[in-house]
């Protein structure tokens, strides 16, 4: 038994939701906050036997989708109002990342 852990972009969340479960895969869902931009993130981990993992990984690539944005980066120690302009920054955004571990014991009551 694999758990996948995979974290996705909230804009992708439905998609692959609906794709995991037309699929037959049970999971769980949580709500992330990315670390860089502070977006809205999913987490959704998933159990598989290891012959599923390929599939299900082959989900999250047609799901997930990387996207270019323009954010405005501000300098992590506080300036004054009016001191910095920021400009925006184009930055790669969505996708998934995913996490595949071996599961040493199972158990469903």
């Amino acid at each position: 038994m694999k758990l996948v852990v995979a974290v996705i972009h909230d804009r992708d969340q439905k998609r692959t939701s609906d794709a995991l479960l037309r699929a037959g895969f049970k999971f769980t869902k949580i709500a992330s906050t990315g670390g860089f931009l502070r977006e809205g993130n999913v987490t959704l981990l998933v159990g598989a036997e290891p012959d599923e993992v390929d599939p299900l990984l082959g989900i999250f690539k047609e799901c997930s989708r990387t996207r270019e944005q323009y954010v405005n980066v501000l300098p992590p120690e506080a300036t004054p109002v009016g001191s910095f302009m920021a400009n925006p920054v184009k930055v790669q955004v969505g996708g998934a990342i995913a996490f595949i571990l071996d599961v040493e014991r199972f158990e469903r009551f």
